[in-house]
């Protein structure tokens, strides 16, 4: 009898735990369809409600941060960017709060700063250029073969080439290194972060 019982328990946890477990995957579906339409506001918001309910899941949090940075960048959002990037920090916070030692979040904190830099770039280059490049070569000790770290890095330098008199030829070495990475990059499931390649290949072809 009690060995009926613990299986009839055993058998319920599965069937609740797989049903969480696809609603997540539904849920994260659904936002990534809603963001792929050009939606990101809406695509945020989602993220942001599964983020809510799945407490111990880091990449909901992760692309709130990544939909916001990315708006951002955008010069049609300027005069909303700070507040764009205050989200895209709070979420990124929440995510670390939750995978702590993780090369993907760290690549993105980079991504924060330099967005946050781009802004204005006299006042914010001394304090944040040294942040982001703090970030990449953080996310490459977790993880040296992260395609995202090793071009994001290399990409930052370049663009500030002029400014630094750093040698560009290394870094287009790294430009090409990191299409081999993103070649043979495998993600830990189809929501983790694969981002990147189309950027890498555009910046590869005039990397002099």
């Amino acid at each position: 009898m009690v060995r009926l019982v613990t299986i009839l328990a055993v058998l319920v946890s599965s069937v609740i735990f797989g049903q969480e477990g696809n609603k997540f995957e539904q849920g994260m579906g659904k936002a990534f369809g809603i963001w792929k339409e050009g939606k990101s506001t809406e695509a945020s918001l989602l993220f942001e409600r599964i983020a809510s309910a799945e407490k111990t899941q880091w990449l909901p949090d992760y692309y709130v941060a990544l939909i916001n940075c990315t708006d951002a960048f955008n010069p049609a959002n300027r005069e909303k960017a700070n507040a764009l990037l205050e989200k895209a920090q709070s979420s990124l916070d929440n995510a670390k709060t939750k995978s702590d030692t993780n090369s993907e979040i760290c690549v993105l904190q980079a991504l924060i700063y330099t967005a946050i830099l781009v802004q204005d770039p006299m006042t914010n280059s001394m304090k944040y250029s040294p942040l982001v490049m703090q970030e990449y070569q953080k996310a490459l000790v977790l993880n040296p073969n992260n395609p995202r770290a090793v071009f994001g890095q290399a990409d930052f330098q370049l663009s500030g080439a002029k400014w630094t008199g750093v040698a560009t030829k290394p870094l287009c070495a790294e430009i090409n290194r990191s299409l081999e990475l993103f070649a043979n990059f495998k993600p830990e499931s189809p929501f983790h972060p694969k981002w990147g390649l189309d950027r890498a290949k555009q910046v590869a072809t005039t990397c002099q």
